[in-house]
């Protein structure tokens, strides 16, 4: 998920989109815009496995529009074929973990997919971005780009996110969990309202 036009490239509130494009640069796809599935879209194949890559172009809040029609095209019957990669201020900026279900924890983009598609059960690939400093809005932190320190660390977590992605595809979620969601030394995650389970 992200939000579209060049002002919010590059932001926090974006590094879900990005992880998708890096996917689809991986795999020799080509995101276009498919205007009824109101979203930019490609196929590529990861170990012989067909992945349908999508980014959509409604903005963060209205995220779930273009789910609804993205399922359908794609012939989504269970939440397990889902996978949402998003920005997560409850881990820590950098960190990556793989969850399924579970709230929203005030992201507008997830609360509008749960709306639409009346589930939550979809796979959710977390980038954390942290929380704001002090006492900074959650809105205008999420669509400011960060700093030079941050950014380095996001570009990792987008790189790491779309191996999660790979990882779901071609060895199943419990695999991907149990490679993304260990704690790094060091690393406290903030709780994040939900098992990762």
């Amino acid at each position: 998920m992200g939000n579209p036009g060049a002002e919010y490239e590059r932001t926090r509130h974006n590094v879900g989109a990005e992880a998708v494009t890096l996917l689809a640069n991986r795999h020799g796809g080509r995101l276009s815009l498919t205007r009824i599935l109101r979203s930019l879209t490609t196929e590529v194949r990861v170990s012989g496995l067909l992945l349908a890559l999508a980014v959509p172009r409604t903005y963060m809040n209205e995220s779930g529009a273009a789910m609804v029609p993205l399922v359908r095209r794609y012939g989504v019957t269970t939440m397990a074929a889902l996978v949402v990669v998003h920005d997560e201020m409850d881990l820590p900026a950098g960190r990556v973990k793989v969850k399924v279900g579970g709230g929203t924890a005030g992201h507008n983009g997830l609360r509008s997919i749960q709306a639409h598609l009346h589930e939550i059960a979809f796979v959710r690939v977390r980038i954390g971005i942290g929380k704001p400093p002090g006492r900074q809005a959650g809105a205008d932190y999420v669509l400011r780009p960060p700093g030079r320190t941050e950014r380095a660390e996001l570009d990792v977590a987008v790189e790491e996110a779309a191996d999660a992605v790979e990882e779901i595809l071609t060895t199943g979620v419990a695999g991907a969990m149990n490679r993304f969601n260990a704690t790094s030394p060091g690393v406290v995650d903030a709780p994040d309202g939900g098992p990762d389970a």
